[in-house]
């Protein structure tokens, strides 16, 4: 397994050795060892979550109160999706950037998010399976959105705006300034 960072701090791309045969293949999708050696951290992991989507259909950007926040590794079992990382911490150097990475059951990848960091995804086929192990329960008194379409952060989401699927909450999230102002965003803490 290969586990690189991000040109946003604190996240990671883990791209495993896949071993096929006759019958099949084989692939680590996670490998605690080589995951320290690449972050410097262990994944103290309190929940595990699974989606299923349509095409088209957008999840996020969300992102939890720090501290204790809530590092994410996300895997696509089925089908594939364009996943982003959206640096909303305050005082970071990459602040209000977002960068893509494709995430499929080809390649049996993962991207691996730290507390603080904003995410979101797009499904690209229908009965897309969306694998996440997180490192906090889920808060809802202390989980938060940033609308998809904000303007200022022009996320291309790869697909046709009219092909998108989004949910009330997240349509109605507010946009990063309106949440910088609003003082929802997680500080830097490099």
């Amino acid at each position: 397994m290969e586990i690189n960072p991000l040109s946003t701090g604190g996240a990671f791309v883990c791209e495993p050795v896949v071993h096929s045969d006759l019958r099949g293949s084989f692939a680590e999708w996670f490998r605690a060892d080589l995951f320290f050696q690449a972050t410097g951290r262990d994944l103290d992991l309190r929940q595990g979550n699974i989606s299923v989507s349509k095409k088209g259909v957008v999840r996020g950007i969300h992102f939890a109160d720090v501290p204790p926040g809530q590092a994410k590794y996300v895997t696509c079992p089925y089908g594939s999706i364009i996943d982003f990382i959206v640096d909303i911490r305050v005082g970071s150097s990459t602040f209000g950037q977002w960068e893509a990475v494709e995430v499929n059951s080809k390649l049996r990848n993962a991207v691996f998010l730290s507390e603080g960091l904003g995410h979101a995804f797009v499904s690209l086929q229908d009965e897309t399976v969306v694998s996440y192990l997180v490192t906090d329960t889920f808060k809802p008194d202390r989980e938060h959105g940033i609308n998809p379409l904000d303007p200022d952060l022009n996320i291309d989401f790869g697909l046709p705006t009219e092909q998108l699927l989004f949910s009330e909450k997240d349509k109605k999230a507010p946009t990063l300034k309106d949440a910088l102002n609003m003082g929802l965003l997680p500080k830097w803490l490099g």
